[in-house]
């Protein structure tokens, strides 16, 4: 049975724990849509402040072919790649990139006015047994997170893939992984006041869409997670089963509904939020809010490897 390692599992976590929060505010409250992302060949750190500098050019040289950057507004770009060193699942994983995209209007040149517009990153918590067979020339950074239009995604991915020879996919989450997902986050201790967690249902077979929204308090959901569980900091295929039966068996009871017929498609807790299309949102932080980055990072690493 899979396990997932739980608050402070290990040494590279307590670390995370440590880490600035000015320095992973970036991907606190927001929404990331995921990517997969095979190897990268012939990737360095030491050559970030030159990939800013090549991507800056890219999105010029293709914005007067006449690729759109903000329609009716002429924008200047300016790109900022750079390492989040301690941002990792284990010594192992390589650490995470981040890319920034910024933008000054003609207006603002003398003031030097920027704002974010676009942020991605790349990041791999897969742990050692990930890398024992990776070639040395090739960097793994399975897992491509970003926020912002996907104009600017399309355009970051295409010079990405021609610099690296590397591949992005759209990454879906099944049903499975949303259920680790939604045990994972309720088995973390929040204040009494958080919101409840929520899973959606869609109902397959119908001509009008249909979904059920079964809210559960988090107090009661901790609860019965603390029952499941036997092991703390760990996780098995088995306790998410018995966890998701029960509350299956409970909406049953109540409403005469079989959930277990119908596709889990959106996770929501106090902690983090997770949708079937490849959306995740990561709302506390810093330091629940990073360890949440990574047991999910943890849970999609195997699944951006079979889908890139």
């Amino acid at each position: 049975a899979r396990r997932a390692g739980g608050p402070f599992a290990n040494p590279e976590e307590r670390k995370l724990s440590l880490l600035d929060p000015q320095r992973i505010a970036f991907l606190l409250r927001k929404q990331w849509t995921l990517y997969s992302v095979t190897p990268l060949y012939r990737f360095s750190n030491a050559h970030l402040r030159n990939y800013s500098r090549l991507l800056s050019a890219f999105i010029a040289a293709e914005r007067q072919k006449g690729w759109a950057v903000e329609v009716g507004v002429e924008l200047d770009i300016k790109v900022a790649v750079s390492s989040l060193p301690d941002l990792k699942g284990s010594d192992q994983d390589h650490a995470a990139i981040l890319v920034e995209l910024f933008s000054r209007s003609p207006a603002s040149q003398k003031t030097s006015e920027e704002k974010l517009i676009w942020s991605g990153w790349f990041c791999s918590v897969c742990g050692d047994d990930f890398f024992e067979n990776m070639p040395e020339d090739f960097t793994c950074l399975p897992l491509f997170l970003t926020n912002g239009a996907e104009s600017y995604t399309a355009i970051v991915g295409s010079w990405f893939q021609k610099t690296f020879d590397c591949c992005f996919h759209r990454l879906a989450i099944s049903p499975l992984n949303l259920s680790w997902m939604a045990a994972m986050w309720t088995g973390c201790k929040v204040d009494k006041t958080a919101s409840a967690m929520e899973l959606i249902f869609s109902v397959p077979g119908l001509l009008q869409p249909l979904d059920i929204s079964y809210a559960i308090h988090p107090e009661d959901a901790k609860a019965l997670w603390d029952t499941v569980q036997k092991t703390p900091g760990e996780i098995t295929q088995e306790e998410v089963d018995i966890f998701m039966d029960c509350l299956y068996s409970h909406f049953h009871r109540h409403f005469k509904i079989r959930l277990s017929a119908a596709k889990l498609v959106k996770v929501s807790t106090a902690i983090a939020s997770a949708h079937c299309d490849g959306i995740i949102k990561v709302s506390l932080g810093p330091e629940i809010g990073v360890l949440a980055v990574v047991w999910t990072g943890r849970l999609l690493c195997p699944l951006a490897e079979t889908q890139a």
